[in-house]
């Protein structure tokens, strides 16, 4: 399928998605269907709205009632907040733009289905969307993985969790690459609210297949601001916020039976990186790095801040010889990560803009990783070491900051009672 946008007199745009379904089935005249189309389009069009930030936004097609324009202008305003931050905008999310509709659906009729039953686990390749996998399918879960324009890293992560190659349903999505033109001309660029295109994209791949549970594998550490003391979230269509939004827009909008919420919300970065570890069948094959996932096959670039990040927030829990052996280099060692170091243990104004977990327990991964070190007598890496020597390390307490942590368990969320027991079970048998 392709949607077509358009800023007048500049550009027009095409970009497109590919969905597999199962053979024989057909979606002619299916309201349902079509309404799940016209959503991932309004999560696309953000993409291409944001090049000239255009005061109004019309649209030729769909539904739109009052209080869905409400709900398309507070995704589009909070998940462009680091977009506005980094571009110097000031914006208001009542008058940042009007959406205009003149659309409705002809023709169409509620198609009658069969009710959906098990799981769609969307697999990034990264260490959550892993653990998720590893911890239904090891419950006995009914487990199907959904991949976005699939990579290597996720085709090996699914082999890991010993599931079959068909058990991976990949969407294809196709970007029109002439938005980046205009960037190179000068038009506005900046980060965009992507899961928001996970969590529709994935609806309609659990509607082909009849599948009831949309699984997310995100954490309770993505509802912290990227800016502090400012609400810029880099990962807002992460945060709790967006999942509980999106459930209501489902329910009310979509109505497909379907129940979308995300197994780890109620876990830390710290929690899920220890309960990782401990699966090391998937240390060789997991990749969260967003510019090394541009190339093929996809690799850790070991020079940004989600590199710096993971193989910080694993330290407490892997050797230095396993972290080099999984990013291909040593970067706690490396003074051109300083920065990003200071940016993540909160000695700047902001986190960096990536997906990544909270200060606190970026703080606290450094501290114990520098406690094991020293008690086992190793030679501190130099960013450690400048931790170490800067007066921000406090050993008092230190474990009892973990116990506390590793018990933890966040009541936002949206957990049905099977899945919280199995996340229950794995907490209390890891941890």
């Amino acid at each position: 399928m392709e949607y077509r946008f358009s800023i007048q007199g500049l550009a027009d745009f095409a970009p497109g998605w590919s969905f597999p379904k199962p053979e024989g089935m057909s979606v002619a005249g299916d309201l349902t269907f079509e309404r799940l189309v016209f959503s991932l389009g309004m999560a696309e069009a953000v993409s291409y709205w944001k090049a000239v930030c255009s005061p109004v936004f019309s649209v030729h097609c769909g539904e739109l009632d009052t209080e869905q324009i409400l709900w398309w202008k507070k995704l589009y305003f909070m998940g462009l907040g680091e977009f506005f931050y980094v571009n110097g905008i000031s914006a208001d999310i009542m008058s940042f733009m009007d959406i205009a509709p003149d659309g409705s659906f002809t023709c169409s009729a509620e198609a009658q289905r069969n009710e959906p039953e098990g799981c769609l686990v969307p697999i990034g390749g990264g260490k959550d969307s892993a653990l998720t996998l590893e911890t239904l399918v090891s419950s006995g879960m009914k487990c199907r993985c959904y991949a976005i324009n699939k990579r290597c890293s996720i085709s090996a992560t699914v082999e890991a969790a010993g599931l079959p190659e068909s058990a991976l349903i990949t969407a294809q999505r196709r970007f029109d690459r002439s938005l980046v033109e205009l960037n190179k001309q000068g038009f506005l660029n900046g980060h965009t609210p992507f899961s928001a295109i996970v969590a529709f994209s994935a609806e309609i791949t659990a509607y082909l297949h009849g599948l009831k549970y949309i699984v997310l594998s995100n954490e309770s550490s993505a509802n912290e601001s990227t800016v502090i003391g400012q609400d810029v979230n880099h990962q807002y269509s992460k945060s709790f916020e967006f999942e509980r939004d999106f459930h209501s827009y489902e329910e009310k909008y979509l109505r497909t039976g379907e129940y979308y919420f995300s197994f780890l919300r109620p876990l830390a970065e710290f929690q899920i990186a220890k309960m990782f570890a401990s699966h090391r069948k998937y240390l060789p094959v997991f990749r969260s790095c967003n510019l090394g996932s541009k190339v093929s096959p996809d690799i850790w670039c070991g020079e940004c801040p989600k590199c710096l990040f993971v193989n910080i927030i694993l330290s407490p829990f892997l050797s230095r010889s396993e972290l080099t052996g999984i990013f291909g280099r040593d970067m706690l060692d490396d003074e051109n990560m300083e920065e990003y170091f200071d940016e993540l243990i909160g000695q700047s104004e902001h986190k960096p803009f990536e997906c990544v977990g909270s200060i606190d327990e970026a703080d606290l991964s450094v501290s114990l990783a520098v406690q094991r070190m020293e008690k086992n007598g190793e030679e501190l890496p130099r960013l450690y070491g400048k931790y170490r020597s800067s007066g921000l390390y406090r050993p008092e307490g230190l474990s009892q900051r973990e116990s506390e942590l590793c018990g933890s368990f966040n009541e936002e969320n949206l957990l049905p009672k099977d899945f919280r027991r199995i996340l229950t079970r794995e907490m209390e048998r890891l941890l």
